[in-house]
């Protein structure tokens, strides 16, 4: 018996930041775009809760149940009463810490994959709460497409896009740690208005218009994080110069993203990414992608 789950990595079009609240969180207008690099989670029965791991930069990724995957199969089994004794292996491709919610994507993913396994039936309702007991992208990371994320961005509302969107994103040679970048955030900027979303970036992504949408991307934490890691700088230049449309720091970075014209140019910008010496690896991919999807199971028939 055995459940695989595939679920997207996001760009984040437009981060809004609002000052922080006494809970330590700030408020967020987050436009979330899936886009198509993807983690994959194998759910299979266990003797007990266990977490492996394969792919690029899996030595980084925790296997212990501080993995949002291993949360996501405990509070799924203290929901419904059963004990978590899963064996969850993911298969990463998703850049780690790189801003692109790749652990969100493993809560997500392990949540419908252990639901599946289990046949515990929880509602899409249910699924999102859980979700958002773990972490403020994970709902996204189910939900996939393009939504806009209020609160501390797990209040979801879906959005309309009108076409498909061409990225690079560039992998750094290092990593930033998001507390630390929002720590730098409320440095730099100790007066932070109350966040919106953008009227026109939302039109934009309505149309499927790559020019529109590249005049109004926005990161509010963008110069938290290139105060951090100031070489996203040459970076951010090289793929700008390569052609690219627009040019940001994904989320809370270091992971940056361009925004290319077609499929061709994002191939291009790529390439002048790898031969820049400015990143660790490019890669290309379009949006919106579909949200966490069940995409093998091998489950006993029902009685």
């Amino acid at each position: 018996m055995s459940v695989t789950v595939r679920v997207p990595a996001k760009v984040n079009v437009q981060l809004a930041v609002g000052p922080a609240r006494p809970d330590g969180f700030h408020d967020l207008a987050n436009v979330f775009l899936a886009v198509g690099l993807y983690d994959e989670v194998t759910a299979t029965p266990a003797d007990e809760l266990r977490i492996t791991c394969s792919g690029p930069d899996a030595a980084q990724v925790p296997l212990d149940r501080t993995n949002l995957a291993a949360r996501a199969a405990l509070a799924l089994a203290e929901r419904y009463g059963r004990s978590a004794d899963v064996h969850l292996h993911i298969a990463k491709d998703i850049p780690v810490a790189g801003g692109m919610a790749g652990g969100s994507a493993d809560g997500a993913g392990a949540l419908l994959a252990c639901d599946a396994l289990w046949g515990t039936g929880a509602s899409r309702d249910e699924l999102l709460d859980i979700c958002a007991e773990l972490g403020s992208d994970v709902p996204f990371s189910l939900v996939g497409g393009a939504a806009l994320g209020t609160g501390r961005g797990e209040k979801l509302q879906e959005l309309e896009v009108g076409g498909a969107f061409h990225w690079v994103f560039a992998v750094a040679d290092g990593g930033l740690s998001t507390p630390a970048v929002y720590r730098e955030f409320d440095r730099l900027t100790p007066d932070a208005p109350e966040p919106a979303a953008s009227p026109v970036l939302l039109d934009a992504l309505r149309a499927g218009d790559a020019a529109a949408l590249a005049r109004a991307v926005s990161n509010d934490l963008q110069p938290a994080a290139l105060s951090l890691f100031p070489a996203l700088a040459d970076t951010l230049k090289a793929g700008t110069e390569a052609g690219a449309l627009a040019a940001l720091v994904s989320g809370s970075g270091p992971t940056t993203a361009f925004l290319a014209e077609d499929a061709d140019a994002a191939e291009r910008v790529a390439a002048a990414l790898r031969a820049s010496g400015t990143c660790r690896a490019a890669r290309v991919a379009a949006a919106p992608a579909q949200g966490a999807t069940v995409v093998r199971a091998a489950l006993p028939p029902v009685e």
